[in-house]
């Protein structure tokens, strides 16, 4: 990662524009061109460096739902049981941890309603018990600016 690369990171955590041309108006931002700049951004995604360059929601604000999910699984079970819960769409990340409550995910359903019923299934389709399974809405929000310097 060079100069350049730093540069269009930076410049794009601070805003990327919602425009046509977004990556004409990063160009400006950087002192750089339009391709030149799409060039690089895709290659920082192509190598990893990236893993996602897109919009992050405020799914609350639009009128979904979220929550939290911790299960006790089998350790045996894990990869399978997170396969199962990876079908559902409305699942954004589903990670293990090293604890009892060995995997976790969370949902973001366009209801509570929506949440239970996935909840159901899930149990349902992975033999989990109610007892196995913590549903964790939030209480209180706290929104962190996650923003890092590229170097």
């Amino acid at each position: 990662m060079d100069e350049l690369d730093r540069k269009i990171l930076d410049a794009a955590q601070r805003g990327f524009p919602l425009a046509a041309d977004p990556y004409a108006l990063l160009a400006e931002r950087v002192g750089s061109d339009a391709e030149t700049v799409f060039g690089r951004a895709m290659a920082l995604l192509d190598d990893g460096t990236l893993r996602r360059l897109g919009a992050v929601w405020d799914s609350r604000r639009l009128g979904f739902a979220t929550t939290l999910v911790a299960l006790r699984v089998p350790p045996e079970r894990v990869a399978e049981v997170a396969a199962l819960v990876n079908r559902c769409d409305e699942v954004t990340h589903n990670y293990e941890r090293r604890s009892e409550w060995n995997l976790w995910f969370t949902l973001v359903a366009r209801d509570a309603a929506r949440i239970d019923e996935i909840l159901a299934e899930v149990r349902r389709d992975a033999g989990i018990r109610e007892a196995d399974m913590m549903n964790l809405p939030a209480e209180q929000v706290y929104k962190l600016d996650a923003r890092f310097a590229a170097r």
